[in-house]
């Protein structure tokens, strides 16, 4: 999935990743999990990033939360979420998927950065709260989404990189609006981001990089053509059609 640019795109490229593959001596079992996803297994042929944003966008199992959690691992996040600074860490990963991958880094080291996960936050939360003088000790007090809307805001809030991990579990429909609008200021001050989601919302942004994965493995999308927003489509359009059938 490589795409060519000018000979002068390395003067001003921006990405903190520029692709991700396995190293040669990576224990990759091709029958086990989880190089029975055809998306992981497609990362033997290596998996090129494009500057600014770039959705992964999948059913369950397609793999995209495995991805995702790999990228950051092989980068440096802790696996529950967090800056390289630390996080907190109170299981292990599911996926040696991070250990299995080898990071083609970009020209410029980023000097923040950040992995979300939406299922642990509250236990980030926890770690930021037991943090000498930490200004974050206010997120358990406030709703979910409350929260998760101050998290976005203080961690991810400058040029960087950042992993996502379905950010708009917590958020309402117009919260997602400004999120978009978020990252859309992100990118253009020459952030990359790598985002896990299953919202057609999120993943209108325009100039955005859309990777579907399932069964086909990993193919580029434009936002019109992915199942996720053609399946929503049909849904809004007539939820009778599909309920009928899961509730007789």
């Amino acid at each position: 999935m490589h795409h060519a640019g000018s000979s002068d795109d390395w003067l001003t490229d921006s990405r903190a990743i520029r692709g991700v593959s396995f190293f040669a001596d990576a224990p990759a079992v091709p029958h086990s999990w989880p190089m029975t996803v055809p998306a992981i297994a497609q990362l033997a042929e290596g998996l090129e990033f494009e500057p600014g944003v770039t959705f992964l966008v999948g059913e369950n199992g397609s793999g995209k939360s495995t991805l995702l959690e790999g990228i950051a691992m092989a980068f440096g996040f802790p696996a529950e979420g967090g800056s390289r600074n630390g996080g907190a860490s109170t299981r292990a990963s599911e996926s040696p998927l991070g250990d299995w991958l080898k990071i083609d880094r970009g020209l410029v080291a980023p000097r923040w950065g950040f992995f979300l996960r939406a299922e642990t936050m509250h236990g980030y939360y926890s770690y930021l709260e037991a943090l000498p003088d930490s200004p974050d000790r206010d997120l358990h007090e406030m709703s979910h989404g409350e929260s998760f809307l101050a998290l976005l805001d203080r961690k991810i809030d400058s040029p960087g990189f950042f992993c996502l991990d379905e950010p708009e579990a917590a958020l309402s429909f117009g919260s997602t609006l400004r999120f978009i609008a978020q990252l859309d200021t992100l990118a253009k001050a020459g952030a990359q981001i790598v985002c896990a989601t299953h919202s057609p919302v999120l993943a209108s942004l325009p100039g955005a990089t859309i990777l579907e994965l399932g069964e086909w493995g990993i193919r580029r999308s434009e936002w019109d053509d992915l199942e996720l927003v053609q399946h929503w489509r049909s849904f809004l359009d007539s939820p009778p059609r599909y309920l009928r059938h899961l509730l007789a």
